[in-house]
């Protein structure tokens, strides 16, 4: 269970350096592709812990994002509408990783501040069955 608490940990400070630009108005170009590159590692870290925490913790081997998505929805820790904007989530960060266009930034980027209250919520939820106690 140590392993599964320091992906936590992971994914809770990579959230963190999320949060620092998906919530700006107006940004520049490069604050706006470095908003989406931290969404993308972010993606990479939750996925990976909630993967963990299924398997350690549910008994449950998956191997990709999707399914993690939909069995986290099964076992209670995304209600239905949570696990819809997930799977948008791992849809927007395929496109990040195989292409870049400017309007789809930019349509990535106004949908980051829901994504860091999804991940926020997803995390705390893991946490919580943890007895991990979030420091503010």
């Amino acid at each position: 269970m140590e392993r599964l608490r320091e992906r936590l940990a992971i994914a809770r400070r990579a959230l963190k350096t999320l949060e620092e630009l998906s919530l700006e108005k107006t940004v520049s170009d490069v604050v706006r592709d470095a908003a989406i590159q931290r969404f993308a590692y972010t993606f990479e870290a939750i996925w990976k812990a909630a993967q963990l925490y299924l398997r350690e913790v549910e008994g449950m081997q998956l191997g990709s994002p999707k399914s993690v998505v939909r069995t986290s929805l099964q076992t209670g820790l995304l209600s239905e509408d949570q696990a819809r904007l997930a799977l948008s989530m791992a849809d927007d960060r395929n496109l990040t990783a195989h292409t870049y266009n400017e309007t789809l930034a930019k349509d990535i980027f106004s949908r980051l501040s829901r994504y860091v209250q999804l991940i926020d919520n997803w995390l705390a939820g893991m946490e919580e069955k943890q007895g991990i106690v979030r420091n503010e």
